[in-house]
């Protein structure tokens, strides 16, 4: 009989944990889907490194520099200490900056003195593009704000890795209504509040989706041992 409840725990257990988790809204359980399926980045726009950047398969905190990269160099260090630091670690995990033409040397300075004090910037992608084209491609994500005349915003949002855009909507922890769809790079509060947070929670979707997949083996083991346990300590 003791045998039997161990069982049932083992696997029980779990599945009702993971489904909490999959059906909760938010309150650092869930991120909410704020857009669905929004646009790949073109293919053709250059990218710092040369290589070809996707958002499709990654998880991605997407930015605009504009074109005042003096400017934009505070809040680089800000998200690289607040967020890619804490991050950068998980394989699928990606910074986008989209920036305007003509600025890739500037853009090129700022890596480069950030990368002194990084562990590894690989993480951080830059992609250029014309002024049109930027203001373009950010009015497909249908956010509620709007593009600085420098085409660049100090704010950024996430997106998962079916490029939905993710945030917060509904009820937040005091049961107030909210509505978050980019966190703002200039203040560190910010980035270190809310955004770690939410960055955490849609990391933490994907391990439990992993777990989730490859579980049999690992769960069967695991109730092989324990039951081989409880039967010696008889």
């Amino acid at each position: 009989m003791k045998n039997k409840i161990i069982l049932i725990i083992l696997f029980i257990l779990p599945i009702v944990t993971y489904l909490i988790f999959a059906s909760a809204k938010h309150n650092s359980m869930f991120l909410p889907v704020l857009s669905e399926n929004n646009s790949e980045i073109p293919q053709e726009w250059n990218s710092l490194s040369g290589e070809k950047v996707k958002l499709k398969d990654k998880i991605t905190v997407l930015g605009f520099t504009g074109n005042d990269i003096a400017e934009f160099k505070a809040r680089m260090f800000n998200l690289n200490q607040k967020i890619y630091n804490k991050y950068f670690g998980f394989k699928d995990f990606q910074i986008v900056m989209i920036a305007p033409l003509g600025t890739e040397e500037a853009v090129k300075e700022n890596v480069y003195e950030l990368n002194r004090i990084t562990e590894d910037m690989k993480g951080w992608k830059f992609i250029f593009a014309t002024p049109e084209q930027i203001q373009e491609y950010y009015l497909t994500f249908k956010l509620v704000s709007n593009l600085e005349d420098d085409f660049g915003t100090p704010s950024v949002i996430i997106l998962d890795k079916n490029i939905n855009h993710r945030g917060r909507k509904g009820k937040n922890k005091k049961g107030e209504d909210e509505y978050r769809e980019s966190y703002n790079t200039i203040s560190a509060a910010d980035l270190h509040n809310e955004m770690t947070d939410d960055v955490k929670i849609i990391l933490r979707e994907y391990r439990l989706a992993l777990k989730k997949n490859n579980r049999k083996d690992e769960f069967r083991d695991k109730i092989t041992k324990e039951v081989e346990k409880t039967s010696k300590s008889k």
